[in-house]
């Protein structure tokens, strides 16, 4: 039935699914690995499926300053396709995948280098020195976090920021400088700063470790 709405169904042909290497896994006796043994006597069916589509970003790639790209910059693996037999509390046995994700950076170059001027301390504020390509697709909305390099996984790991706009002090063409609040800065540690694009809605700059 999968198969014929597949071929049928333009919604669907898109979609991928792994090799059916395992029992069909329905229905089952409860708690067992028998085949329905009620009056009805159902035949055994791959009822339980998992299929995976990856969407095509060219298609959607219109909005004002987003990169298109000639491929798509994700990509999926599927590892493993299973049912676990051993699970008996309905008549269906549970099926799952493992899969590998693999994402290519939206540039392949950083499109903002920065660095911290000086030496950076808790006791006064403290100037960012950046420079940005001419193809940055810049905004208001930009801003540079401070993380510490222990705790860094995600982008809200930061422990500060300063609006590139708000918070700028001087610019000379692409090479501007930014201040950030003495009041904001940790007392110690190893931190490194990341320039955060609204546009991109990712990370297009990050600086060396430093100390402060």
């Amino acid at each position: 039935q999968l198969n014929m709405a597949k071929k049928r169904e333009a919604f669907l042909k898109e979609f991928k699914e792994g090799p059916l290497q395992f029992k069909p896994t329905y229905k089952f006796d409860l708690d067992s690995e028998v085949y329905d043994t009620s009056e009805k006597k159902r035949k055994p069916a791959w009822t339980d499926r998992i299929l995976w589509k990856v969407k095509n970003l060219s298609e959607v790639a219109s909005k004002e300053g987003e990169f298109p790209e000639e491929e798509n910059p994700i990509s999926v693996t599927l590892n493993n396709y299973v049912s676990h037999m051993s699970y008996g509390i309905s008549d269906h046995k549970p099926v799952t995948g493992t899969f590998k994700l693999e994402m290519k950076p939206l540039v392949s170059d950083p499109l903002v280098m920065l660095n911290p001027e000086g030496e950076w301390s808790a006791e006064h504020d403290v100037l960012i020195h950046y420079s940005a390509a001419p193809e940055l697709p810049s905004s208001a909305w930009d801003w540079i976090g401070l993380f510490q390099v222990v705790t860094f996984k995600h982008v809200k790991d930061y422990v500060t920021y300063a609006w590139v706009e708000d918070d700028e002090i001087s610019s000379n063409g692409n090479s501007k400088q930014v201040y950030m609040s003495a009041s904001e800065i940790p007392k110690t540690g190893e931190f490194l700063l990341c320039y955060y694009s609204n546009n991109l809605q990712s990370i297009v700059g990050i600086s060396e470790p430093f100390q402060v």
